[in-house]
């Protein structure tokens, strides 16, 4: 079951939308996550429904471009989600990304996956 719960819109290249899959946030980011976008990532990827959520996947699959300030901003998160006994999941990074993840080695700290329903289950 797949439940929205709105969406949150910055003029210009960056787009977050929220749902949840039984209960489980899903984050979907659209555009180019850069240092302007960083705190509307952060604040996506540990604020649902006005709480931290414990689990969370991050769908990636529409992300043309990222730079440190966007892996900063996750190891943050999933920093955070593991203090809360929680988890933050990748899911589907394109070829214009996943090498900036391989090269600073965060598949290794958070989990990478194809797809969002492959995060889901894993």
């Amino acid at each position: 079951m797949t439940d929205t719960h709105g969406t949150v819109r910055r003029p210009g290249p960056l787009w977050i939308g929220h749902t949840a899959v039984d209960g489980t946030p899903v984050v979907t980011v659209r555009g180019e996550i850069d240092h302007p976008v960083k705190d509307k990532l952060s604040e996506a990827l540990l604020s649902y429904n006005g709480a931290t959520p414990p689990r969370t996947v991050l769908d990636l699959s529409g992300v043309t471009f990222r730079d440190s300030s966007g892996i900063n901003v996750l190891i943050t998160a999933h920093k955070s989600l593991s203090d809360a006994y929680g988890w933050l999941r990748l899911a589907g990074p394109q070829t214009s990304v996943l090498p900036l993840i391989e090269l600073v080695g965060l598949d290794q700290v958070i989990a990478c996956h194809p797809t969002v329903e492959q995060a889901l289950t894993a």
